[in-house]
This record gives C-alpha cells, structure tokens and sequence, in this order.
C-alpha cells in the first residue's frame, strides 16, 4: 500500500495525522488488511473525498459511516457508488427526498462525485471496508483523522454546514462549533430508520438557505445522467 498523498491543501491540514503513530498502525493494519482480504474502495479511492473537494472550497458536509461493503460499489465518497451499480437503498431514500424538498428529477445513477466538486465533502467516519463486513474497520485509527478533519474544517471562517445523518455522524457534533457552523441533524436515510424522521427534514433545501445567508452559492443538487 502506498504512503498517502493528497494532492491539495488537505495534504498539510491532515500532515499532523500522518506523522502520528496511530496513523503508522493503520497503514500497517491496511497494508495487511489489502494483501490479505477484498477491501473496499480500492486503495487509490480511499481518500476521494479530500482529493474531489479542497479544504478552502468545503461548504457543506454529509458524513457516513463506513464504505458500502458490496462488489464495485464504494468509490471514496459517502453515499456514492459508481455508475452502473444499482442504486443502494439509503441513496434511494435520499433521492427520494431531494425530490420533495427541491424537485429533484431521478436519474438512473448513484454518482454524487457533482456534488463534491461544488463543495459537499462527502466523508465517511471509517474509509475502509472489508467485502461484505459492515464496520469491520471501526476502532483501527480512521476516526482519529476523521475527527482532525473536522476540527480543522471548525476553524474555517466561512460558515460549513454540516449534515449528520445517523447515531454514529452525530458523535462529530460535539467537534463543531455551532455559534459559527450550522448543523442539521435526523435519523439515517437507511430504510430502518427513514420513515422516523429522515422523510421530511428538508437538508437540501435548509442547506441551501443557510449558504445563502451567509453570501455563499447554494449547491445544484440536480445530478446529470
């Protein structure tokens, strides 16, 4: 496994996690963990996320837990999966509820890779995964450097929202500094939980307000096909 590069200003935000012996354990777990098992995303999509969206560029947040643990799904972005893979059902109810919060028009894909070129950092607490074991690699050290990445993006001086979705993207609240952050916060999209809170909550639309405010341009939630 390769030492990790970030090709933009995320490279020397992050540099402290990387010279940290925590992180040497991970990369030592993970170079193990890619000889050894099917571990998703491939190991040069693992930092997608910070390579797609800059650290001076992030204006909105939406943090996952871990990567989608089937077949050619996970990519590096939260919530995404490549073209071609059937649509996974958390992503389903999100689209879902673009389309009643802004009018979104479904598309035949999961790709949210538009959304992260405007600057939605679509972060997962955990940025890998072996095939098929949901949060096999919770505990290994990625939190550590999940949480870095939000406490530096707390000291931006323009306004972040962050979207958390879920018990475990709420666990970051207390890394933000809400008298200059906004937060929005409701159950996960999955299909256990959407139906108490998700359905109805309007992120998209409250995102786009709060940018707004703040003499930001909203995100184009509209993907193309």
């Amino acid at each position: 496994m390769e030492k990790t590069f970030i090709p933009n200003e995320w490279q020397a935000h992050l540099a402290p996690v990387f010279a940290s012996e925590q992180y040497q354990k991970l990369h030592q777990f993970l170079k193990q963990e890619y000889a050894t098992q099917t571990i998703y995303p491939d190991m040069w999509h693992i930092y997608e996320a910070f390579k797609l969206t800059p650290f001076d560029q992030v204006k909105v947040v939406i943090l996952g837990q871990d990567p989608y643990h089937g077949p050619n799904q996970a990519h590096g972005l939260s919530f995404s999966v490549n073209k071609g893979v059937p649509i996974p059902p958390s992503l389903a109810n999100i689209y879902q509820e673009l389309a009643s919060d802004v009018g979104f028009k479904p598309v035949s894909h999961g790709n949210l890779t538009e959304w992260a070129e405007q600057g939605v950092l679509l972060l997962n607490s955990v940025l890998t995964v072996r095939q098929g074991q949901a949060n096999s690699h919770r505990g290994h050290g990625w939190e550590a450097l999940t949480d870095y990445a939000i406490a530096e993006l707390n000291k931006q001086d323009h306004q972040i929202v962050f979207i958390l979705w879920g018990a475990a993207a709420k666990k970051k609240r207390a890394l933000i500094d809400e008298s200059k952050h906004a937060v929005l916060t409701s159950v996960h999209p999955s299909p256990l939980s959407a139906y108490r809170g998700f359905f109805g909550s309007r992120p998209f639309s409250k995102t786009n307000e709060i940018l707004i405010q703040s003499g930001q341009t909203p995100i184009n939630w509209q993907l193309s096909e």
